[in-house]
């Protein structure tokens, strides 16, 4: 890559030096536009960045005088205003912040509460009834327990704001002259999957802080954009995701729901969000649809043609010709993907039509981006490429230049919580273990072939990533969501896949049609996929189901809990 840095930013060690920069640099900025309905009515609420920072000081001289100071404080909600405002708070307090999973059963919740050892918990009213058993029970740490929403003779998040502003007006400066350790342990994050097996991340102020320095440096982040915060924020790529808004001067909304993205999108104008492909790609679709609907699939095509001609004489005239579709979407101008490969032909599509979409990766141990494109450099099917402080190698190369991606930043993680071991087997001499497999290519692109844990091997020795056959087999038109498996037969296996038929496009397409004739057509189609792949790929057993996959909150199949569930079928 002949450039790794295309923007300035000034290198930040801790999120107190981001957030006060920004209300230096955004004062009168909208940092959160809110909504609330009261009936057939809706009112917004403009928050400015330098409200938001007499919030965030409010809050925190209430916590301090709650005792929580050097605490560890959980957060349990939906992405919403008080979420972010808390997080913000324990991070400029120096209070260990531990986002949990809104997606958990009640167990996984308790559980998480335990494993974590944390002395207070701010929550939304929806949880009051899980919290209340956790309180009866009295197995956690847990002393504190204040609600985000008014509940009669509980305590109660704004009365906490309240009493510190009252605070503060008398003298109290204990939080706002806090000093952060950028070191120290500042976050504890559960990796994806059930609380029993997975992990708890140790995140520090610095890994955060530096990683939105470099992303800072690379991607085209600007102050008049609106976001719409719809990736989960107990997910790092969330979390880390909103501080960068915050980094940037950006106005901050929240859907009223997945379903009302489309409204959202338009309600708010929104220009930038970040957001996992399975969004994504249904707002491509959906865009397709109704160019369809309009009878001009064919000119969009041709239109396409002609204006990615004159981009290569430097000529950009692609949200003129396509105003009316950007429109629809709210003047959308700058998508993010990441948690997953994005669909090459729908990040194509989108940046085809002056919409900037560029592909991240990273984990919750890196904090969590590793490469990125930007508006500069892409290349469709890659993740891009190293941010400027991350150094890649690949380790122990096959014969196609494919092994693990191995990792040294300063975005790396301390380790795990209270795990020693498992933190030894993904980082030594410096270097962190990813468990993805990947190559680099000649110009320095990024390429991840598959998961570690998920490589299936043949008894010849052949080695399978089951994401790149996904892939194509998520490209047939009844196919909604699979996942490629290995079927033990006598000492060998039989490469499989699982899929969940849409029922949609079923209706729409096969109409009259008996599951039995559907799964066939399924089957047949599965065969031709075979064909893109050597024989050794080819997928020789089929499961259909209408049942939902068992997924994380970033739309990743649960593949070890499938596997479970069929084993209990097969055997």
């Amino acid at each position: 890559m002949r450039e790794k840095t295309f923007f300035d930013y000034p290198v930040f060690d801790n999120i107190k030096q981001i957030i006060y920069h920004s209300v230096e640099k955004y004062p009168n900025n909208i940092a959160f536009r809110l909504k609330e309905k009261n009936g057939d009515e809706v009112e917004y609420t403009d928050i400015t960045y330098t409200e938001f920072l007499n919030e965030v000081n409010n809050l925190g001289t209430g916590l301090f005088d709650l005792g929580l100071k050097g605490k560890r404080v959980a957060i349990l909600a939906k992405n919403r205003y008080e979420w972010v405002l808390t997080y913000v708070t324990l991070l400029l307090g120096g209070i260990i912040a531990v986002p949990l999973d809104k997606g958990l059963t009640d167990i996984e919740i308790e559980n998480s509460i335990i494993r974590s050892k944390v002395d207070a918990i701010v929550y939304e009213e929806k949880y009051e009834d899980i919290i209340n058993k956790i309180r009866g029970e009295g197995k956690s740490n847990l002393t504190q327990f204040i609600c985000m929403d008014k509940v009669q003779e509980k305590t109660y998040l704004r009365d906490i704001v309240s009493n510190g502003e009252k605070l503060l007006k008398s003298g109290n400066r204990e939080y706002v002259c806090y000093v952060i350790d950028d070191k120290a342990l500042a976050v504890l994050v559960f990796t994806s999957g059930t609380t029993s097996n997975s992990k708890i991340v140790m995140l520090s102020q610095y890994n955060i802080a530096r990683n939105i320095s470099d992303m800072q440096l690379v991607e085209d982040f600007r102050s008049t954009d609106v976001n719409l915060a719809f990736l989960p924020f107990h997910h790092t790529f969330g979390s880390t995701g909103q501080l960068i808004m915050l980094s940037s001067g950006i106005t901050t909304t929240f859907p009223d729901g997945l379903r009302y993205i489309a409204q959202n999108l338009k309600e708010y104008h929104v220009t930038f969000f970040v957001g996992v492909p399975a969004l994504i790609e249904k707002i491509y679709e959906k865009i397709n649809e109704e160019i369809e609907k309009k009878g001009k699939t064919k000119v969009i095509k041709i239109a396409k043609v002609f204006t990615n001609f004159l981009l290569k004489f430097g000529i950009d005239i692609r949200r003129k010709v396509y105003k009316e579709i950007i429109d629809g979407l709210g003047g959308l101008r700058f998508v993010i993907s990441g948690a997953a490969p994005l669909d090459k032909n729908v990040e194509k599509g989108l940046n085809d039509l002056g919409i900037l979409t560029v592909q991240g990766y990273g984990l919750t141990e890196t904090a969590p981006v590793l490469c990125a494109e930007n508006y500069k450099y892409r290349r469709y099917g890659s993740i891009g490429f190293p941010m400027k402080n991350v150094q890649i190698r690949i380790d122990s190369k096959n014969s196609d230049g494919i092994g693990e991606i191995v990792v040294k930043a300063p975005n790396v993680m301390l380790g795990y919580y209270e795990d020693e071991e498992a933190t030894k087997a993904v980082i030594k001499d410096g270097w962190f273990y990813t468990g993805d497999y990947g190559y680099i290519d000649d110009a320095g692109y990024v390429y991840v072939t598959g998961r570690k844990k998920n490589l299936i091997v043949l008894k010849n020795g052949k080695k399978i990533f089951p994401e790149e056959i996904e892939e194509h087999i998520n490209k047939i038109d009844l196919v909604e969501d699979c996942f490629v498996f290995a079927l033990p037969k006598n000492d060998d296996v039989v490469l499989s896949v699982k899929i969940k038929y849409n029922e949609e496009v079923a209706k729409e397409k096969y109409p009259g049609m008996g599951e039995e004739e559907l799964e066939k057509i399924i089957w047949n189609k599965v065969k031709e996929t075979n064909k893109l792949f050597p024989k050794y790929k080819y997928v020789k057993n089929m499961i259909v189901t209408t049942e939902e996959f068992a997924k994380t909150t970033t739309n990743k199949i649960k593949r070890f809990e499938e596997l479970r569930k069929m084993n209990l079928r097969i055997n």
